[in-house]
């Protein structure tokens, strides 16, 4: 069962997520707030498996929020994705470097609101294509952040895995394009993000992304 807590200051939202999650038998919504001091509360004391929160709140919004979540070693296994209006919100490039495991538009269909919690609950990327080519080209600019300590410990092969992550692929799709096994691709993301000190995939894809890794490039040992 996947434990769900819903952060937004939208009472409305808020009722029509409860909603719409109560329909499904593997997702329950364990707690709900309407800012985010309140909902670090409701995250502290129900630990969930994600949270669905606004980035935009009173009190304090969603990125403060997600700064405390990603700090309290209590709180590691908890995956925060970010709702947004605005696909291209300035917001969303820094929810998604401090460790947010995706964004949502809030207008996305119900299917995609429950497909994406039940992705970020079993370790998966919300960075769908699309979403990764805004990414690249808002960090193309220049706006991007110092190169993790880890990048040089990579292998050859992490790295280029790493790049795969990069575009937004899943582990099988990585593993369909390299010709190999997904349980061989598996353990090379799970170095790679112990190295680069990765919260998950999703914080392992903007890595990739900030420092310019591509599919086929390798820049580790061997």
């Amino acid at each position: 069962m996947i434990r769900l807590v819903v952060v937004d200051d939208q009472a409305l939202m808020r009722v029509a997520l409860r909603t719409l999650f109560d329909h499904e038998d593997d997702v329950r919504v364990v707690g709900e707030a309407g800012d985010g001091r309140e909902g670090l509360d409701v995250i502290r004391r129900h630990r969930p498996d994600v949270v669905l929160c606004d980035i935009r709140m009173p009190v304090m919004d969603g990125l403060a929020l997600l700064g405390h979540v990603a700090r309290d070693p209590a709180l590691t296994d908890v995956r925060v994705v970010m709702l947004t209006t605005f696909e291209l919100d300035e917001y969303v490039f820094q929810a998604l470097r401090h460790g947010a495991s995706g964004f949502l538009l809030k207008d996305s269909d119900t299917d995609a609101l429950v497909e994406a919690v039940r992705t970020v609950a079993a370790g998966g990327s919300l960075l769908a294509p699309s979403v990764t080519r805004r990414v690249i080209a808002h960090f193309a600019g220049g706006d991007a952040s110092p190169p993790p300590r880890g990048l040089a410990e990579l292998t050859a092969r992490e790295a280029e895995i790493v790049g795969w992550v990069g575009t937004g692929r899943s582990n099988h799709e990585i593993a369909d394009a390299l010709v190999v096994s997904p349980d061989t691709v598996r353990p090379h993301v799970s170095r790679a993000m112990a190295k680069l000190g990765a919260r998950d995939r999703t914080q392992l894809a903007v890595i990739a992304i900030e420092n310019g890794m591509r599919p086929g490039e390798t820049i580790g040992s061997a």
